[in-house]
């Protein structure tokens, strides 16, 4: 896996292509981010670098966190992610990664945590059908039934029912980077995005 970037969502707009077609893209503003530690196969049995995100006051950061950050330098982060690579020595401590790594026309992985939405029914969690609105029904947006009785006696794992809807992890993948204006840190990517506006997103190429 190549190392990636985060970012925060700034929103959705679209662009047109010189056959005059509309496309819907999501603009991203790349986050600050440094090598704060390098993994290697011969110390912790495999290839990563851990990535520091999301500056942060150093009056406001614990002791041991404190103690692993400045050994990449005297910033301070809030948040660390690890991503794999290749080749561990490529990177150095306390380097900063920019927008470099990539190129428009590259398909890249986007996750962030999706839009909750709160507690919701069959209908719109699941796209269930309603049932019949004619006189006497008495299931309109009714669950029904849920299993048998005695056999098996218990409801099975998995069951499609309401509850929290959205509020989760979500991976978008082969989404093509369209636009980059590495001054202002922009990235243009084609389609909706996970999260709501000023969300983070983990941005990293796809695996070949």
């Amino acid at each position: 896996m190549s190392v990636g970037l985060f970012g925060k969502k700034l929103g959705m707009t679209q662009i047109f292509t010189d056959s005059g077609d509309s496309v819907p893209v999501t603009l991203v503003k790349a986050e600050e981010s440094q090598v704060n530690q390098i993994k290697t196969l011969n110390t912790d049995g495999y290839d990563a670098i851990q990535l520091a995100y999301r500056e942060k006051s150093l009056n406001k950061i614990t002791k041991p966190q404190l103690g692993h950050l400045k050994k990449a330098g005297n910033r301070g982060f809030a948040s660390f992610c690890e991503f794999r690579v290749n080749d561990p020595s490529a990177f150095k401590l306390g380097q900063s990664l920019t927008l470099d790594s990539f190129s428009v026309g590259q398909k890249v992985r986007v996750t962030g945590k999706s839009i909750g939405k709160g507690f919701a029914g069959n209908q719109k969690r699941h796209n269930f059908h309603r049932g019949p609105m004619t006189h006497g029904s008495k299931n309109h947006r009714l669950p029904g039934s849920i299993g048998a009785g005695s056999t098996p006696g218990r409801v099975y794992p998995g069951k499609k029912m309401a509850g929290q809807m959205g509020n989760r992890t979500v991976t978008i993948k082969n989404s093509e980077i369209l636009f980059l204006n590495p001054e202002e840190k922009i990235l243009v990517l084609k389609g909706p995005l996970p999260g709501k506006k000023n969300s983070l997103l983990k941005i990293y190429l796809n695996e070949e």
